[in-house]
């Protein structure tokens, strides 16, 4: 009887969990944290390392460091196991940096996969392009606005030629294996088998059943020895965890909601996207907003935080739901890491309204992947979260610990660049749906 592996995905933000429920999030990964999930009854976890946030360097060292508390806590663990990186399904992130350091400190693999497909989202592959789906429209990935990203910046999404232009040649284009989904399963299985000494794959998949055979062909190869490394969306989990239907459903996520209290709304991503739904919120719903102004920044003497502070109590006193966000032009900055500083101060003040919220908060939902890695591991300061499930198709929602401070508080994982102009508006809706029951 096959064993099904154990997988451990390092998430460099923690919306990796935007397709699955029941699992770990952890916000630490020292060897007993890391014995405790690969213990845990889910067939999954995830280690929030947040690298996104993070220069080439930073990301490295902490993925090595990672690794190296897994490497303990597996000496002790006797079932087979898998690794996932899981980055962002628009091609944005430090590969192939994390991939090269799991590979030494965790391998060999026969094979690295690229599977950034994230159906829920909109991205699909075909032909080995990547492409985002939005309002019935294909595009590909190259002609978006992801591309443009000041840090993560990309001139094509055809799969082969973006992890050329990535490893800055050292694999080259016709080097990629792809595995497009027109194969037969006989096909992919020589295929599979005949993958050695980290070979770089790309795999096509429109669909979640195209992702599920894949997966399972993937599944028999490494039952049978082959070891593999995944650069991953989300829609492969799960077909990789193939768990069952989450225990409450999104429409009924309001269940969390204790005494249907009003709740904190955060908005640190600034995407187009993101914009159109804060927007469309603060038009049709009765939400009190408060923007950060990011020109004033940095914060020295704490006076931009302490008026968040009291603003965010008098609107929660009122009983008002109170949405706090940033102004929404997007700086300019000389270097990489000019702006990724700037990322974190601008982080820090927005989390600094979570650590001193009103502990009758009755949830919070973040908007923006470094947001809300933030807001768990710093504002809440949680070493781990369990998932619940979905509020929407890409938004994860876990629950604070009964000890904690906020007690019991759902927390909505909503990434910047998921959902249409009426997603927050809509994940809002089911959060206080029982305020008419």
């Amino acid at each position: 009887m096959q064993t099904t592996p154990k997988i451990i995905v390092l998430d460099d933000d923690p919306t990796g969990s935007q397709t699955v429920h029941s699992c770990l999030l952890l916000t630490r990964w020292d060897p007993a944290t890391l014995s405790e999930a690969l213990h845990d009854d889910a067939p999954l976890f995830f280690v929030l390392t947040n690298t996104r946030s993070m220069s080439a360097e930073q990301a490295g060292e902490r993925t090595r460091e990672v690794c190296r508390g897994l490497r303990q806590a597996l000496a002790q663990y006797e079932r087979p196991w898998l690794v996932v990186s899981r980055s962002d399904s628009t091609l944005r992130g430090h590969y192939p940096v994390e991939t090269d350091v799991l590979s030494q400190e965790l391998g060999p693999f026969a094979a690295h996969f690229m599977t950034p497909a994230f159906f829920e989202g909109g991205r699909i592959t075909r032909g080995g392009i990547h492409y985002v789906v939005g309002n019935g429209t294909e595009v590909r990935a190259d002609q978006t606005e992801f591309a443009r990203d000041s840090v993560f910046g990309y001139s094509t999404s055809y799969l082969p030629d973006y992890v050329q232009e990535k490893t800055a040649g050292r694999i080259q284009s016709d080097e990629v294996c792809l595995f497009p989904a027109t194969m037969s399963d006989t096909e992919m299985r020589q295929q599979l088998a005949q993958l050695e000494a980290n070979r770089c794959c790309a795999v096509d998949a429109e669909n979640q059943s195209q992702m599920d055979r894949f997966a399972r062909l993937v599944l028999d190869a490494a039952a049978s020895g082959k070891r593999f490394l995944f650069r991953s969306g989300a829609s492969l989990l799960t077909s990789l965890a193939g768990l069952p239907p989450q225990p409450v459903p999104a429409e009924r996520m309001a269940h969390y909601v204790r005494d249907r209290r009003p709740g904190l709304i955060l908005v640190g991503s600034h995407v187009p996207s993101a914009t159109r739904q804060l927007d469309e919120l603060l038009r049709s719903r009765p939400v009190e907003g408060i923007e950060l102004n990011v020109g004033a920044l940095p914060d020295r003497d704490g006076a931009i935080s302490r008026a968040l502070h009291e603003r965010l109590q008098q609107g929660h006193a009122a009983g008002r739901d109170v949405a706090i966000y940033t102004s929404r032009q997007e700086r300019r900055f000389d270097s990489t890491r000019d702006r990724l500083a700037f990322g974190r101060e601008v982080s820090r003040v927005l989390i600094s309204a979570v650590a001193q919220a009103p502990s009758t908060l009755g949830f919070i939902l973040s908007k923006g992947g470094i947001t809300s890695n933030d807001v768990l591991s710093e504002a809440l300061a949680l070493r781990t979260a369990r998932v619940v499930g979905q509020i929407h198709p890409g938004c994860s929602v876990v629950v604070t610990p009964r000890e904690h401070r906020l007690a019991s508080v759902p927390v909505v994982i909503f990434p910047g660049n998921v959902g249409s102009d009426e997603s927050l508006r809509l994940v809002y809706d089911r959060l206080t749906s029982n305020r008419s029951a």
